[in-house]
C-alpha cells in the first residue's frame, strides 16, 4: 500500500514539473519573439519612406460684379409672380380636367375603391343598376355616380363589373384621369 501511495507522489510531481517546465518555456519565447518584432519594426520604418504628393495652388478668385442698368432683375417679386400666374393658365387650358368641388358628395364617395364590393347587378327599364356593398350597407349606383375618393365617376355598369374613371393630382399638380374597375365578387358558400 505504501508504494501505490508514493508512486501516486511521483506521478503528481512529474506533472507539476511538466506544467512548470512548460509555462517558463512558453514565457521565455515570448520575450524573444516581442523582441524580434520590435526590432523588425525599427527596421522597417528606416527603409520606408512616405510619399508625398504636391498639392496645386488654388486659384484665384475673382468676383463678379453684376451692373443691373438697363438688365431685367432676375429677383423681381412681379416677374415671378406673372411667370407662375402664366403657367397656371397653361396648366388649366391643357388639362382641362378638374373635379367639381362645388357639388355634394354621394355617400359612397367617403370610401376607399378597396373598401367597395361589387355585390350585384340589376336592371331598371333599359338601365343597369349595380349593387354595391360598403361598411356592411348595399348601395344601388347608376351610370353617373361618383364612387371612391378620388372623384371616380362610373361610365358602364356590365353583368360582372363596374368600370369607371377616377381623376387624381400628379407630381406637378395637374389632373389625370385613371380607369378603374369594381369586379363582382363571388358570395363564399358557407357549409352547416
Amino acid at each position: 500500500m505504501n508504494g501505490v501511495a508514493t508512486d501516486a507522489v511521483v506521478v503528481r510531481g512529474w506533472r507539476w514539473a511538466i506544467v512548470a517546465v512548460a509555462v517558463a518555456a512558453l514565457a521565455a519565447c515570448g520575450l524573444s519573439d516581442e523582441a524580434e518584432i520590435r526590432q523588425w519594426m525599427v527596421d522597417q520604418r528606416k527603409t520606408i519612406h512616405p510619399v508625398m504628393q504636391k498639392v496645386a495652388e488654388p486659384m484665384p478668385f475673382t468676383p463678379y460684379s453684376y451692373d443691373p442698368h438697363g438688365r431685367v432683375d432676375p429677383f423681381n417679386p412681379q416677374k415671378m409672380l406673372m411667370t407662375m400666374t402664366q403657367q397656371d393658365r397653361i396648366r388649366g387650358v391643357a388639362s382641362g380636367l378638374r373635379p367639381d368641388l362645388s357639388r355634394r358628395r354621394e355617400p359612397l364617395e367617403a370610401y376607399a375603391l378597396d373598401q367597395i364590393r361589387m355585390v350585384g347587378m340589376m336592371r331598371e327599364g333599359k338601365d343597369n343598376v349595380a349593387l354595391l356593398e360598403a361598411n356592411g350597407t348595399v348601395h344601388l349606383v347608376h351610370v353617373g355616380n361618383y364612387i371612391g375618393q378620388n372623384f371616380g365617376r362610373v361610365i358602364r355598369i356590365s353583368e360582372t363589373e363596374v368600370d369607371l374613371r377616377e381623376l387624381y393630382q400628379d407630381a406637378a399638380g395637374e389632373w389625370e384621369e385613371r380607369p378603374q374597375k369594381l369586379e363582382l365578387q363571388m358570395a363564399s358558400v358557407q357549409g352547416s
